[in-house]
């Protein structure tokens, strides 16, 4: 109280709201919080370590004793949060190595911008096999005793294959179950879509799958207005029923 009374009398109504300069300063400047990044962000093995992945406590070690950086793994976790980097799992991705892929992704895509007038653009695709399993589900049971069910089974439903279509004039899918994915199913499916859809060219993105470019698939197709349009090899993404279904 006294500290406040003497800054009053010297200072006035200002020494009511004194400038807090708002804590400590940073005692790790940005060149160091930049070098801890980028360690933190290169492969273990190509700094010489005998591991595959950082921990913190890893690369608070490294950092002491290559890099001269003493930091508290906390102080680790946060410089690498504030500057956007955390902790996630390798994922892989392919390249396609299609002679055709640059002309093959442009019609697609055309396709996608702008819809052709004398038809509508389906993307179709085959998902399976799908194991038709028994869940387990939840009940009340005493503590330490739940109702078990054998983990070997026979599965006397077998296995289905689901034929799938994206309409994308109206977003809606359409789909049929099937024992087999033979080329004798994806036509049946392709009259299908033609009964649905009894006018106008359909035009069908589809992948590289061997039933697909079936001469007796491809030729009936002809013969009834839908053209098959492939997607380049390993490029899978650009049929946009992959995209939605997360295949």
């Amino acid at each position: 109280m006294r500290e406040v009374i003497h800054a009053f009398n010297e200072m006035g109504f200002a020494a009511l709201d004194p400038k807090w300069s708002g804590g400590r300063p940073r005692r790790i400047g940005p060149e160091v919080r930049e070098r801890i990044c980028q360690v933190a962000k290169t492969p273990p093995g190509l700094l010489g370590q005998p591991f595959t992945t950082w921990s913190l406590a890893k690369l608070a070690g490294y950092l002491a004793g290559q890099e001269h950086i003493t930091a508290s793994k906390e102080t680790i976790r946060t410089i690498l949060t504030d500057a956007g980097i955390s902790w996630q799992a390798t994922k892989t991705w392919k390249q396609s190595r299609d002679p055709e892929f640059a002309p093959k992704m442009a019609r697609i895509l055309d396709l996608y911008d702008h819809p052709p007038t004398d038809g509508r653009v389906i993307c179709v695709d085959e998902f399976g096999p799908l194991n038709l399993q028994p869940r387990p589900g939840r009940g009340w049971f005493p503590t330490g005793r739940p109702a078990r069910r054998r983990a070997t089974y026979k599965r006397t439903g077998g296995v289905r294959h689901m034929f799938a279509a994206l309409d994308l004039a109206t977003g809606l899918m359409f789909y049929r179950f099937r024992d087999r994915k033979r080329w004798m199913e994806f036509l049946d499916f392709c009259k299908q879509l033609r009964r649905r859809f009894p006018t106008g060219k359909l035009y069908l993105i589809c992948d590289n799958y061997g039933p697909h470019g079936k001469a007796e698939v491809v030729d009936w197709c002809t013969r009834h207005d839908i053209e098959p349009i492939y997607t380049p090899t390993n490029a899978s993404w650009l049929n946009w029923i992959e995209a939605g279904s997360g295949g």
